[in-house]
């Protein structure tokens, strides 16, 4: 727990832990079954970025049942189921609560090997930086509630957040010289990359033009359209951050943009990066991506460098 993992592990014997996460929030968009997908796969993220395999979730629910006809909550659900299935996860059960405010998530359990474990630490210097799903989730989320986002742009995002990180793990997990692992989400991707190397003995250096983003959302962090989360992100982290003040300031906001269900951030050995990068290629997953490396120093701080996109 001292090193903000994604999940629980409790080690059963010496060939099997489990992993246990719990996740849930409110609706980020309109249509309830793509709430209960977006919700779900979320939630699952966490034992991917673990290394492990989920097996079975419960339901957390808090419906204002006096505000909302229940055919509502049964799209949530439904959303939610289709996902577990996807992933191969059983439901086994959950529980639920009047309240005024709709939200939804899962706690869910998993297994892994306790020697296969993957953790945010344990980056070495020399590996590279791989994040698996475009960012701006969260920009997206707050353009819909503003009546700001273009359908096609509001698409985009969805597909992104209801994509389940089992493909991208599984070649992970396959792969040789994986040193450290986790999801991008709530603390943005320069929040979690701050986790990987934070009092760890190495630092790390981001290429910005090779980060991938949704292109459209420039516009809408020029014209103020962004999460509260962001600036929470950008005011706690910056600090560990070097070369910000060559970047342009809307693609730095970009990089602390909190996710929902966002994908992987994988640190592994140089000489097994491209070959991952084409497997995910090769899996569908076309927006994963080199992103940085791992460096000796500065120890426990992020290089920004590069030229924006424009």
């Amino acid at each position: 727990m001292e090193h903000a993992e994604d999940a629980g592990v409790y080690r059963l014997t010496d060939e099997l832990a489990i992993i246990q996460t719990v996740d849930f929030f409110t609706p980020i968009v309109d249509d309830p079954y793509t709430f209960g997908q977006v919700a779900a796969v979320n939630a699952l993220s966490d034992v991917y970025a673990m290394g492990g395999k989920p097996l079975t979730a419960m339901n957390i629910i808090c419906f204002p049942i006096k505000k909302m006809d229940i055919t509502i909550l049964q799209q949530i659900l439904l959303g939610g189921v289709s996902k577990m299935q996807e992933a191969g996860v059983t439901l086994v059960g959950g529980h639920s609560v009047e309240d005024d405010e709709l939200k939804y998530g899962l706690s869910v359990t998993g297994v892994v090997h306790p020697g296969k474990v993957l953790l945010n630490r344990g980056a070495q210097v020399g590996d590279r930086l791989i994040l698996t799903k475009p960012i701006g989730t969260g920009i997206v989320s707050t353009a819909l509630k503003a009546d700001r986002v273009s359908d096609e742009l509001l698409a985009k995002s969805i597909n992104c957040m209801t994509i389940l990180n089992k493909a991208a793990a599984e070649l992970v997990t396959a792969t040789s010289g994986v040193h450290a692992c986790t999801d991008v989400s709530g603390f943005g991707f320069l929040g979690h990359a701050c986790e990987m190397v934070e009092n760890s003995g190495v630092g790390m250096k981001i290429d910005t033009a090779a980060v991938p983003f949704f292109p459209e959302i420039r516009a809408l962090v020029e014209d103020g359209i962004v999460p509260a989360g962001l600036h929470r992100n950008r005011n706690f982290r910056l600090p560990m951050i070097d070369g910000a003040a060559g970047i342009p300031h809307w693609l730095v906001d970009i990089l602390f943009d909190p996710q929902t269900s966002g994908g992987l951030l994988i640190a592994l050995a140089v000489d097994q990066a491209e070959g991952l990068i084409a497997r995910m290629h090769a899996q569908g997953l076309s927006d994963a991506a080199v992103i940085g490396e791992i460096v000796a120093e500065p120890a426990g701080r992020i290089q920004l460098l590069g030229r924006s996109r424009l």
